[in-house]
């Protein structure tokens, strides 16, 4: 009895140390840089990370101004460096994102579009490389504004599956 309760355990455990993360591509053989689903076992760990903004770039530009945040791709990377930061106090990096929501807001130097490929150039330095594949499932969304105030033109929020 005492050996069936203990490979019962084993086994349990041994289960739950496999907890695994299943990125399902986009169809057609898309060479896009995002997964069309990521599905999780229930035992994994999952962090809901609160949206990130930009930080100046030049902190003697006046603050608020374009100079001061730099562009919609400028800003895209400071956001990742920031996330860059947060991760490792977390223990996880970009390979365990499994869920990113972009908010981009729309560039006066683009008659108020967001500039979807200056975020894809910053982007693509973090997801889909040689180096770190993994792919989030992901959505980006035009927005009139962010609470950070003008020229601010992102904001990132993203879900991590934490590996144990």
């Amino acid at each position: 009895m005492k050996k069936h309760m203990l490979f019962a355990a084993t086994a349990m455990f041994a289960t739950s140390a496999l907890a695994d993360v299943t990125r399902h591509a986009l169809p057609n053989n898309s060479t896009f840089p995002i997964s069309r689903a990521v599905e999780v076992t229930p035992d994994t760990t999952l962090i809901f990370h609160s949206g990130m903004v930009p930080g100046p770039v030049n902190a003697e530009a006046t603050k608020g101004s374009r100079e001061y945040y730099g562009d919609t791709e400028t800003q895209a990377l400071n956001v990742f460096k920031r996330f860059e930061g947060s991760f490792k106090e977390l223990g996880v990096d970009f390979g365990d994102v499994i869920k990113m929501q972009v908010f981009l807001v729309g560039d006066p130097a683009m008659d108020g579009k967001m500039d979807f490929g200056g975020f894809m150039k910053a982007y693509t330095k973090y997801f889909g490389t040689k180096e770190q594949p993994n792919k989030p499932a992901r959505s980006a969304f035009q927005i009139a504004g962010l609470a950070g105030g003008p020229n601010m033109l992102i904001e990132i929020e993203m879900v991590i599956a934490k590996p144990e």
